[in-house]
């Protein structure tokens, strides 16, 4: 059973009435020490069924989890898809109308409502010889906005990946994240390497390094603070770089 793990982790509080686990962990996340093989198997057997499951991967800027999300889609084939949260990113002009576009990638920059809403239609998404596509946006780094309908899942597909920073933060409304993934990893990696990647990122979508750099150490970082504190909320916690 989903969340009750397939691996015996057996820490969930609640179970929906459709039999999946729900809640939060009672005890301490495993700590993953394998590779990407392992981590593969896992995820196959978290859809063995045929069920749709949703698999959350979640850490702070630049850990890694659009790259591992990637490698588990080329490893599992037709089996599953991609939903990036990142999608739910609030346009530009909204932020500048509230004010927040210095602080894009807070967790009040996203669409959290909109999130929640297309997880749990993706959660009653029924195969079976459905032929129902449920859509999702995606976000565009080059002109950082999000397009929607952009991704198409079939209800054929019985496992959806999602990633992003705040699937497991233990704040409303994001606390209901949570009880919509049957699993959630949380990627730990080394702090300086992620900075240069975060930082190169920046700079790679027209940003200079000094910028940059300015950037990260007040906007992403602080934002990183707050993901690593939800690091318990895990089921698996993955240190240092996979693949």
């Amino acid at each position: 059973m989903a969340g009750s793990g397939v691996f015996g982790l057996g820490r969930f509080d609640g179970v929906r009435k459709d039999g999946l686990v729900t809640g939060q962990p009672r005890r301490s996340p495993v700590v993953h020490r394998e590779g990407l093989d392992e981590l593969l198997e896992r995820a196959r057997e978290l859809a063995r069924d045929g069920r749709r499951r949703i698999l959350g991967i979640a850490g702070p800027p630049a850990a890694g989890k659009g790259r591992l999300a990637d490698k588990l889609l080329r490893g599992l084939g037709d089996s599953a898809a991609l939903v990036p949260m990142d999608g739910f990113h609030l346009a530009g002009a909204e932020l500048r109308r509230l004010g927040r576009q210095n602080r894009k990638g807070a967790p009040d920059t996203f669409d959290v409502a909109g999130y929640l809403s297309l997880l749990r239609r993706l959660r009653a998404q029924t195969g079976g010889g459905s032929d129902e596509v449920v859509y999702a946006p995606e976000f565009h780094r080059s002109v950082e906005e999000s397009y929607a309908g952009s991704i198409p899942i079939s209800a054929e597909v019985p496992l959806v990946l999602t990633e992003g920073n705040y699937l497991l933060l233990d704040r409303e409304p994001w606390t209901e994240v949570r009880g919509l993934l049957d699993e959630c990893w949380y990627l730990e990696p080394d702090d300086g390497k992620r900075i240069g990647r975060l930082i190169a990122r920046h700079v790679r979508n027209g940003m200079s390094r000094g910028r940059a750099r300015e950037w990260v150490m007040r906007s992403d970082e602080r934002n990183a603070a707050l993901i690593a504190e939800s690091r318990g909320n895990a089921d698996l916690v993955i240190p240092g770089d996979i693949g």
